[in-house]
């Protein structure tokens, strides 16, 4: 069965100005942005949460944006904790969200969003402390994502351009889920989003 992937931010985005396609993104994400896909922070605010720990590390323009940006499939595709179905079935979030990135932003900022949950997959192989530290949520999708990754899945990972970037950015992005935190809007991220569009 097909995945229902929202087609309207694309097409918003497409021959757009530069202005234009982060008012459309930026706009997208408040509306859409509001379900909870974790316990206890919604969708943008989890988001922002991620941008506000890449910036306070000092990361990369493209970082920063990758970590705002990363869970933007979960929002395209509808996919929160009110659906009864929710976590029965991985529907890809990760790859859906870079590929539908990919028209609009540079590898350096799509490569750690479609790698962030392999980055998973491959710190729980690699890291015996941080399965332990995984939110619930993540501990159930994990076993639909096929488990901590093999030695040759490892090498594979290791092999990928930009791998790095997705291992900080999934450790953010864990970090990244705290109740009640207060974190600077969307438009705090405007110059850094507009410098990185292609």
């Amino acid at each position: 069965m097909q995945n229902y992937v929202d087609p309207t931010l694309a097409q918003e985005m497409i021959d757009a100005t530069s202005q234009q396609k982060v008012d459309a993104l930026f706009s997208y994400m408040e509306k859409h942005g509001q379900s909870f896909y974790d316990e206890v922070v919604t969708q943008l605010e989890h988001a922002l949460q991620c941008a506000a720990l890449a910036k306070k590390n000092n990361a990369s323009l493209t970082l920063i944006t990758g970590a705002l940006l990363h869970d933007i499939g979960h929002i395209i595709l509808d996919e929160h904790n009110a659906d009864v179905a929710f976590l029965d079935t991985d529907l890809n979030h990760e790859v859906i969200g870079a590929q539908y990135l990919e028209p609009f932003f540079p590898d350096a900022v799509t490569t750690p969003i479609r790698l962030h949950v392999p980055a998973k997959r491959y710190l729980c192989a690699t890291d015996t402390s941080y399965y332990d530290g995984l939110s619930d949520a993540s501990k159930r999708s994990l076993k639909l994502q096929g488990g901590p990754m093999s030695d040759k899945e490892r090498e594979a990972f290791e092999q990928i351009l930009h791998f790095r970037d997705a291992l900080t950015l999934r450790r953010w992005d864990d970090l990244a889920k705290v109740k009640g935190l207060e974190n600077a809007g969307l438009e705090t991220y405007r110059d850094v989003v507009q410098q990185c569009l292609l």
